[in-house]
């Protein structure tokens, strides 16, 4: 066993598990529904569980999460708080963060920034790994919009852009959102160009084909592994420097 390997499941949309390969700890991002028992798997597999959720849209968050008295700790996107279930969460293990937040203790370091639609996104750093979860976060061109509203949507994404622009993440987990059309893949593009990014994981695209990067997504000589699931209990291992493998 090896820290520089995780085991990544998928759970649904956005939802993901990502477990160190010697089960020291597990990051569940997003787990709005666990179809396939996967967490509770985890539950019985990993000595520190931190759960993520980046904002309250129902396709990212359940309520239902605060019964597993397990986790060591719950990182709720402030927006939570206003929405049914809120007080559910145990207060001594729950940290609540805005954008631009942070927390820290000796083994876990997470910070969060601004999403282009609700709550945030998260970077987690542990055991040498530097994540990126980005929710929400996305270019989001909806082709019939107004004017008005596609040149909105470009702004806040590239100003968002400027904060992450030139660092390093291990693994980013990013939307590729089916219903976007041919611009499905343009913030996962402009990510993966502007940032030092390891590997990608595609999201928030159910009920759409299997993402398949475009010939030229990656700019020359920064080509990364990509893995792309559809399906709930898809799982890959992930090793450093190696790519992705079932």
């Amino acid at each position: 066993m090896t820290k520089d390997r995780v085991h990544i499941t998928y759970l649904l949309n956005s939802g993901f598990i990502v477990e160190s390969d010697e089960g020291g700890w597990a990051m569940i991002f997003d787990a709005y529904r666990d179809m396939r028992g996967d967490i509770e798997r985890t539950l019985t597999s990993a000595k520190k569980i931190f759960f993520f959720v980046s904002h309250a849209h129902g396709d990212h968050y359940s309520p239902s999460i605060a019964r597993y008295e397990k986790a060591a700790h719950f990182f709720l996107s402030e927006d939570i708080r206003s929405f049914s279930g809120a007080a559910r969460f145990p207060t001594k293990k729950t940290i609540w963060l805005g954008k631009y937040d942070g927390w820290e203790d000796e083994n876990l370091r997470v910070e969060s920034f601004d999403s282009t639609d609700e709550g945030t996104s998260f970077l987690v750093e542990t055991d040498g790994w530097r994540i990126f979860h980005a929710g929400d976060f996305n270019w989001w061109h909806w082709k019939n919009d107004t004017p008005d509203a596609i040149g909105f949507a470009r702004n806040g994404f590239f100003k968002q852009m400027k904060r992450l622009e030139g660092r390093t993440f291990d693994l980013a987990f990013f939307p590729a959102d089916g219903r976007l059309e041919e611009a499905r893949e343009w913030g996962a593009k402009e990510f993966c160009r502007r940032t030092d990014t390891k590997a990608l994981v595609t999201m928030h695209s159910v009920g759409y084909p299997r993402f398949v990067p475009g010939s030229d997504f990656f700019a020359p000589g920064k080509e990364i592994p990509v893995w792309a699931p559809t399906e709930p209990g898809e799982k890959r291992i992930y090793k450093k420097g190696s790519g992705f493998s079932e």
